[in-house]
């Protein structure tokens, strides 16, 4: 059951978005470690979706997997130059930062 803040489809959508990249990385370059992470990452990050759903104050699951997808993947962007899929995946996560960055800075619900 949703909370009073509604369904974090942003969240879901990101950790979609997170897990469609590993998969494609394993099917158009046979890399385990992309299908490995994607999955992590995708998983982890829909974990933090549903918690926010819960309780949009409940915002650090998500906080810590878009900011180590920002810090890795952001430094191999800055390393390789290329947009896919590092540059999207910062991108992305950045996005996400600052979503829950104002998300944490917003009024307190009331209950």
């Amino acid at each position: 059951m949703a909370a009073a803040g509604g369904t974090d489809w942003p969240g879901f959508g990101y950790a979609a978005l997170v897990a469609a990249g590993g998969l494609l990385g394993y099917v158009k370059a046979g890399s385990v470690p992309s299908l490995a992470a994607g999955l992590l990452f995708g998983t982890a990050a829909g974990i933090g979706a549903y918690q926010i759903t819960q309780n949009p104050k409940n915002v650090w699951l998500s906080l810590v997997v878009s900011g180590t997808l920002t810090g890795i993947m952001g430094m191999r962007f800055y390393n390789s130059r290329k947009f896919m899929p590092a540059g999207l995946v910062t991108g992305l996560s950045i996005l996400m930062l600052g979503r829950l960055g104002l998300k944490m800075m917003g009024k307190p619900h009331e209950s």
